[in-house]
C-alpha cells in the first residue's frame, strides 16, 4: 500500500457494475464482501477494492475522516 492509496479511495469511483460512480470508500461492506469472495478484477481498481475492503472488515473506515474532510 502506498500512502496516496488511502486519498484514491476517496477520489477513485468505481467503474462498472451495480454501484458504478460510487466513490471506493463509499461503497457498501457486502458488495466488497462479495469480491473477497469471488475475486478482485486484476490491476489498480482491485488493489484499490481489495485495500477498502480489509478497512471496512476491520473496523478501520474512520481513518479516511482527516481525508474526507480535506477533499
Amino acid at each position: 500500500m502506498k500512502a496516496e492509496d488511502l486519498e484514491r479511495l476517496i477520489t477513485t469511483e468505481m467503474p462498472f457494475g451495480k454501484h458504478k460512480g460510487t466513490p471506493i470508500a463509499d461503497l457498501p461492506g457486502n458488495y466488497l464482501n462479495w469480491f473477497a469472495r469471488e475475486g478482485f478484477p486484476k490491476g489498480d481498481i482491485g488493489r484499490l477494492l481489495q485495500l477498502m475492503h480489509e478497512i471496512d472488515h476491520n473496523g478501520l473506515s474512520d481513518l479516511l475522516a482527516p481525508l474526507r474532510r480535506r477533499s
